[in-house]
């Protein structure tokens, strides 16, 4: 389950800089962010930043019998929150409580060899840019080719670095949202 909005709203403030965020996504977001994901085809995907879980149910929602979620967050409060969702009682999803940037390390551990779609809420312009760089970097490398690094921002000051990273970027608006926000897709080529 959910945190509530006010639950959400004072763990987003006390942790302004790992949340980036007042508000959970809107449902308008969250679509924009799930329209280009194939999910008849995904077998592996990973969530970065998954907060309260408003991306995860959606994921898990549409994904396959036989697709895995692996999902990172890193605020202990929201980690506390998905452990007690109905969502642990789901054998495709597993939850990480780590960084972003150790995801090459979990996949080792699990014996997973790339990805087809990384979704990340992770609030990167609040971030040093070395460990964003390290975190874009990571995620380019863990898909596999033609795989989809999807991720949401408020602005677009960001997007050069995806280009120069992934050589692409495509960039939808969505103005309901609050704050409006702007998802960027990256394709591995």
């Amino acid at each position: 389950m959910l945190a509530t909005h006010f639950d959400f709203l004072k763990e987003s403030l006390r942790t302004m800089r790992t949340t980036g965020a007042i508000m959970r996504s809107s449902k308008h977001l969250v679509r924009e962010m799930m329209r280009p994901i194939d999910f008849q085809r995904a077998k592996i995907l990973v969530e970065l930043g998954a907060g309260d879980g408003v991306l995860t149910y959606e994921i898990l929602d549409r994904m396959s019998a036989d697709a895995r979620l692996l999902v990172f967050e890193i605020n202990p409060e929201f980690c506390k929150i998905l452990r007690g969702s109905e969502l642990v009682n789901d054998p495709r999803f597993m939850l990480i409580e780590d960084s972003a940037e150790t995801l090459p390390e979990h996949l080792q551990r699990l014996g997973i060899g790339e990805v087809d779609y990384i979704v990340s809420a992770i609030p990167f312009i609040a971030l040093p840019d070395a460990l964003v760089h390290r975190i874009v970097e990571v995620c380019r490398k863990a898909l596999k080719m033609n795989g989809l690094f999807i991720q949401f921002h408020y602005s677009l000051l960001i997007k050069k670095m995806y280009q120069r990273i992934f050589g692409n970027v495509e960039t939808a608006f969505v103005p309901l949202n609050m704050p409006p926000a702007f998802v960027m897709r990256c394709v591995k080529k």
